[in-house]
């Protein structure tokens, strides 16, 4: 694979980070940016076994920096590729997985039915497949992934605890069907996402589309990994923020944001290995987010308000990463954390 680290700094130095004011101010990610994940071969990143998973998150802390509305649609990619790398549907795997890897195919994801308690989707055991009906508040990248993996929770078994609960997941062409209606979303940073809400009455997916049926308790588990990985959203936006104020000719300030996300990534690290410290670790990154947009705020003065300084970006981009795929335990500390 070469130096991933390498490859994602110069991807988020020449591509990423000069088109970044344009694609928040247009909505709209470029094709080429796309074309160029591809090309460095960021698609598979999460499956492939010679990059380890620290270059894994060095790679989207970097590209985050330079860009969050591309680094947030293309993360939802890697769900769905781990899915089928691991998925005991062979089908599935040799359909999709290859063309995934090299990013001809791109993924999306959507947890509706997986983590909101209640849920908010259900899928009903139909012969030959699943009804699924309810909502799913937020699926990115609709209109620019090809695929939709989409979690529900088995309707039969919703009121049991999550040993027994079931969550079934289902890929999914990521475009309208019967029984679903699109509603697009004004969001407040990464508009270029394209997320949507799709509101769903009576989708029949077949069971060829099944990737896998497990225990609500046994999905649960590995969410403090993805939030190590949504973590980088906010180290990105904190790196950004401490060049530009070292560039405003504000060093100390600069050298003690780079040290507090030095600290911060050591924080979300440990919660890999002990998934109670995680949710902290995962909300300080984004307090540290917040804070770090607001020095850069002070240090440009003026500027950050009138016209288009990046700093009014990553203001909005820095309160994005609060509610990013977050948890309720991580939003409770953040409650914790903020006021004080």
């Amino acid at each position: 694979m070469g130096d991933v680290l390498d490859r994602a700094r110069e991807l988020a130095a020449d591509v990423l980070a000069p088109a970044a004011d344009e694609v928040d101010a247009t909505a709209t990610i470029p094709e080429g940016h796309f074309r160029a994940l591809a090309d460095a071969g960021f698609y598979g990143l999460a499956v492939v076994d010679d990059v380890p998973f620290d270059d894994f998150l060095g790679a989207v802390e970097t590209l985050a920096g330079a860009c969050l509305t591309t680094t947030f649609t293309w993360m939802q990619h890697h769900g769905v590729a781990r899915a089928l790398a691991s998925t005991d549907r062979a089908d599935l795997r040799e359909r999709h997985l290859a063309a995934a890897v090299r990013g001809e195919t791109r993924c999306g994801v959507a947890f509706a039915g997986a983590i909101p308690q209640p849920p908010k989707l259900l899928a009903t055991r139909v012969d030959g497949g699943w009804r699924l009906d309810g909502v799913a508040p937020l699926v990115t990248g609709w209109g620019i992934v090809d695929l939709l993996q989409i979690s529900a929770r088995d309707a039969a078994t919703v009121d049991a605890g999550d040993e027994e609960a079931q969550v079934v997941a289902l890929l999914v062409p990521a475009h309208a069907a019967t029984g679903v209606t699109v509603h697009p979303l004004d969001l407040a940073a990464a508009n270029g996402s394209r997320t949507v809400r799709l509101d769903v009455d009576g989708w029949m997916v077949p069971d060829d589309a099944v990737v896998s049926l497990r225990s609500r308790a046994a999905f649960l588990a590995g969410q403090h990994v993805s939030a190590r990985v949504n973590g980088c959203l906010a180290l990105g936006v904190v790196g950004r923020c401490a060049a530009l104020v070292s560039d405003a000719g504000e060093p100390a300030a600069a050298a003690a944001l780079t040290e507090a996300l030095d600290a911060a990534r050591k924080d979300l690290d440990a919660g890999l290995a002990d998934a109670t410290a995680m949710p902290a670790a995962r909300a300080a990154a984004s307090a540290l987010a917040v804070r770090a947009a607001a020095s850069l705020t002070v240090a440009v003065g003026s500027r950050a308000i009138v016209g288009r300084h990046p700093a009014r970006r990553l203001a909005r981009e820095a309160a994005f990463t609060l509610v990013a795929a977050g948890r309720p335990e991580i939003r409770a500390k953040l409650l914790g954390l903020l006021p004080g």
